[in-house]
């Protein structure tokens, strides 16, 4: 099983694992609430939300204050 986006990426923009499953963790409340998405639907590899919150990650989408 292929895993998109790969641990080792994330943990090259977010310092913490701790802090990433926060954050992502935290946006995809956001989507799920919201219905707000930073890319086109059809652009997301993942249908779940944590899954889509992590693909904003390695976009450089999120920006992460440390």
């Amino acid at each position: 099983m292929i895993v998109y986006p790969s641990i080792d990426k994330l943990l090259n923009i977010v310092p913490s694992k701790y802090q990433l499953v926060y954050v992502a963790a935290k946006r995809a409340h956001q989507m799920k609430e919201t219905k707000h998405y930073q890319l086109p639907e059809k652009e997301y590899k993942n249908s779940k939300y944590i899954g889509r919150a992590l693909e904003e990650v390695a976009e450089n989408l999120i920006h992460i204050e440390n």
